[in-house]
């Protein structure tokens, strides 16, 4: 069998990276750069960091910060329609993966003869217009390193990815579930495994730390870069049926993707045990080489264990309740959970009707 994993041309880390713009900026002959962010990110601070650098570098740039968290096709349009109108050579993202995604769409999308919508349908239309720079400010999404971008369709109450090659960032200045489930996936490869077993250990051995004592830069530096192994793994072997089924969650409640995530990480890896607990060990084994002497399903067992732990010492809520489902929602997210299909086939384990009802019956309580 053969395969392929693609990542950015170009990756910075460590501290103070974000100075190798300029380097970009030279490289491309960037004139003018168009600034895809959010309020938030502006409200903190950090995006000066950026603009501190154009303005010093006497490069011109132009700001667009009214992206929507988990934003729709439709959110993606209205930013399109006001990038359309303003030039630039080269994209920057400084943001979290809703602003990364929506670059990356913009990066296919401006001046080109097709629209999102001609992408939901057909993926494979998009071509690289424009390249771009993805500055991540969060820990988890990966999009920095992805083909992927991801909107809610809320004429389906759900949300949906748009996979393809063209999205891939050409310059990347870095910043849990991904890495389990490429590492889980049916598509899984060695290029994939080395990527997924690297973030997996970072994140294992840093989430608790960041989380608690958010002044320790080295162990957010470590989720950064583990983080972005994530990203990197799923371009080889896609996730599974977390994520699957976590898109009915964002596209109709609007909780945010981690979290929806995070809510069902674990009591889907409960399911899938039996189909890949010889996988689950090898990852344990990678990540906790301690653990060597324990069988196979103690190993995968502990690894279950350790995302439920960590959804709790995260603070993370478990029970979709406080998120305004009903029980008398059920049958809708079953219905839009098996639609994800695009997902479900990389699950080891296939989820029949039944199965994929449980599983949110276990977070509806």
């Amino acid at each position: 069998m053969s395969y392929q994993i693609k990542i950015p041309s170009c990756i910075f880390g460590g501290a103070g990276s974000i100075e190798n713009v300029k380097a970009v900026i030279e490289k491309e002959n960037a004139k003018k750069v168009i600034i895809f962010t959010d309020k938030g990110i502006r409200s903190t601070g950090l995006l000066d960091l950026l603009t501190d650098i154009l303005e010093e570098n006497k490069t011109e740039y132009q700001v667009f910060d009214d992206l929507a968290c988990e934003p729709s096709y439709q959110d993606v349009e209205k930013v399109m329609k006001e990038v359309e109108n303003t030039s630039g050579d080269l994209i920057i993202a400084i943001g979290g993966g809703s602003v990364m995604d929506a670059a990356k769409l913009c990066c296919v999308l401006k001046d080109a003869d097709y629209t999102i919508k001609d992408l939901l349908n057909d993926p494979m239309l998009a071509k690289k217009q424009i390249k771009t720079v993805m500055i991540p400010t969060t820990c988890g999404t990966g999009s920095e390193a992805t083909c992927n971008a991801i909107v809610a369709v809320p004429e389906e109450q759900s949300k949906k990815g748009i996979v393809n090659d063209s999205m891939i960032p050409d310059y990347v200045v870095d910043a849990l579930a991904h890495v389990v489930e490429c590492f889980t996936s049916k598509k899984a490869t060695p290029f994939s495994d080395t990527y997924a077993a690297a973030g997996a250990k970072l994140i294992f051995h840093n989430i608790r730390e960041a989380y608690n004592n958010p002044d320790n830069m080295e162990a957010k530096s470590n989720m950064m870069t583990g983080a972005f192994y994530g990203g990197v793994a799923i371009t080889g072997s896609g996730t599974t049926a977390v994520h699957a089924l976590s898109y009915p969650l964002g596209g109709k409640y609007h909780i945010a993707h981690g979290v929806s995530n995070a809510i069902l990480f674990a009591h889907v890896m409960e399911f899938n045990k039996d189909a890949c607990s010889k996988r689950l060990a090898i990852l344990c084994d990678a990540v906790y080489p301690e653990l060597a002497g324990k069988s196979e399903d103690e190993k995968a067992q502990y690894m279950i264990d350790q995302i439920a732990d960590i959804v709790k010492v995260t603070n993370i809520p478990t029970d979709l309740k406080e998120f305004g489902v009903k029980p008398e929602d059920l049958d809708f997210l079953v219905d839009a959970g098996s639609k994800q299909q695009r997902l479900l086939v990389n699950n080891m384990k296939e989820l029949s009707l039944d199965d994929i009802r449980n599983i949110y019956l276990k977070v509806l309580k």
